[in-house]
């Protein structure tokens, strides 16, 4: 990983985290899935962090969402979305993702936030951070979704919903 350090992302100006995204993501971006389950809300400055290099130029985002997962008896299970995680192209697989994804992890282990929901390779953030599909089944969202990528993971003891409508909370 080229030196860098980890930044709040409100340091970061907006323009600058939308042009990494775009780079990232693609201009197309906006009409993902995950894009209609945090409308409305804005990133969760605890667990959303920037990482710049050595000339303090943006290299890495990670920010992180407040969803609710809502079940048929209208119960709500306030829930934290995890995601987008975008390194400048050139420098994927540095380490930079992962050390900001360790950065997020540990904030959230601390704070002791709602459990964690995503949609992400599950080879990766399962075998790296713990991740998984293993109760994200029968979960409804809207827009479409490869079921295999959305995972969730909580903290040890807490029970994670079997069903329900993620949503965003905006409350």
């Amino acid at each position: 990983m080229p030196v860098a350090d980890i930044v709040p992302l409100a340091r970061i100006p907006v323009q600058d985290v939308e042009k990494l995204l775009d780079t990232a993501f693609g201009t197309d971006r906006f009409g993902r899935t995950a894009y209609r389950l945090r409308k409305g809300t804005r990133p969760i400055p605890e667990l959303s962090f920037a990482t710049i290099d050595e000339t303090g130029a943006l290299i890495g985002t990670i920010q992180c969402w407040p969803v609710k997962l809502v079940d048929d008896a209208g119960n709500q299970t306030p829930m934290v979305m995890l995601g987008p995680v975008a390194v400048e192209p050139a420098l994927q697989q540095g380490g930079i993702g992962r050390a900001m994804m360790r950065a997020t992890l540990d904030a959230w282990e601390k704070l002791n936030l709602p459990t964690l929901m995503m949609i992400g390779d599950p080879e990766y953030y399962g075998r790296f951070f713990d991740f998984t599909a293993e109760d994200t089944g029968a979960w409804v969202i809207d827009g479409p979704v490869e079921r295999r990528r959305l995972l969730a993971r909580a903290h040890p003891g807490v029970t994670i919903p079997h069903s329900g409508e993620i949503l965003p909370r905006t409350d």
